[in-house]
């Protein structure tokens, strides 16, 4: 069973599960700040068309990407912290400036001026969404959280005049039912809805490593991938443990109308050695879709094989019925 089936099967398991409520709210109370001055604790210094949510503050000793709720002088601040689970509800926020004031300006980042990663804290749930902001600097959306739980909100962006992006990361906590949904053993294939995307590389800590996704639909190669913030695909990373945030996009650009496919590569650094998951996003058919990986990353560098043959229908549906473990 995939991970996305095994949350909302969570949402109906109120006899195994524990509830969680108000008192939950301490932890999103105590969120780090960055220390002052250390502008390499920002999530990113590339310029625009480039890496966003990079690990320069890694490299430089600073902390990494998404763990502190301040940085740089820039705050997020959620108007509310606590939600319930199967109930539509605004996330509303403001980015606070050095000056205490809502940002109001912002330079776009792979065409929008701020994106929000939505994630339970087990990794399950996630979502990459793109709110609006209103004159005064509320940015909201509406949202729905499937379930129970500590839920982690990433907010990436470029201030206007700011020499790069930053992303800020703080929890929220949501009242409902709970049920762990365990990280996936790690595997080269992810498959869905009769899309198969497969995952080649050697992932290596502290060096830049090239993974190439290949998407197919139906057991086919699918060519005419279709352009997704100016690329044929979005990268979210996410370390096991700290939920370290890294976020890419391949380098090849993708103008309107062009089409893309079946592979998608890119240039991704992992920190330290560990367990990532990996969130990839692509656009094909006019619908967003996301395959989720989960990679293991030594200092040596182990490769990632795709299988010699992708899962028959018989087999995809026979892993679907698998019991949640």
């Amino acid at each position: 069973m995939n991970r996305a089936a095994a949350l909302r099967l969570g949402a109906f398991a109120g006899a195994v599960a524990l509830a969680f409520g108000a008192a939950f709210g301490i932890g999103s109370a105590i969120e780090p700040i960055a220390a002052a001055g250390d502008t390499s604790a920002a999530a990113g210094t590339q310029p625009h068309g480039e890496e966003m949510g990079g690990m320069q503050g890694h490299e430089a000793g600073g902390q990494l990407p998404g763990l502190a709720v301040s940085d740089s002088g820039y705050t997020f601040a959620p108007a509310n912290t606590l939600f319930t689970s199967g109930t539509k509800t605004q996330l509303r926020f403001m980015i606070k400036g050095p000056d205490g004031k809502p940002v109001t300006q912002y330079t776009k980042t792979h065409e929008k001026d701020l994106h929000l990663i939505v994630v339970r804290r087990d990794l399950s749930g996630f979502k990459h969404v793109h709110p609006t902001m209103a004159a005064d600097g509320t940015w909201s959306i509406p949202f729905t959280f499937t379930a129970g739980g500590t839920w982690r909100l990433y907010a990436d962006f470029q201030p206007a005049g700011h020499d790069g992006t930053i992303t800020l990361g703080t929890d929220v906590n949501v009242s409902g039912m709970y049920v762990p949904v365990p990280v996936a053993d790690p595997a080269s294939v992810y498959s869905f809805d009769g899309y198969d995307v497969t995952l080649q590389g050697t992932p290596v800590a502290g060096k830049e490593s090239e993974l190439t996704f290949e998407v197919s639909k139906d057991g086919k190669p699918v060519t005419d991938l279709q352009p997704y913030l100016g690329a044929f695909g979005h990268l979210v990373s996410l370390r096991g443990g700290d939920l370290a945030y890294l976020h890419n996009h391949p380098a090849e650009h993708a103008d309107p109308g062009s089409k893309g496919g079946p592979e998608i590569t890119f240039g991704t650094t992992f920190p330290t050695a560990g367990t990532y998951s990996l969130f990839l996003d692509f656009q094909h058919a006019g619908a967003v879709h996301t395959a989720e990986f989960t990679v293991k990353v030594d200092s040596t560098g182990t490769a990632i094989v795709p299988p010699a043959a992708l899962p028959t229908h018989d087999e995809k549906e026979a892993h679907d019925h698998e019991p949640v473990r």
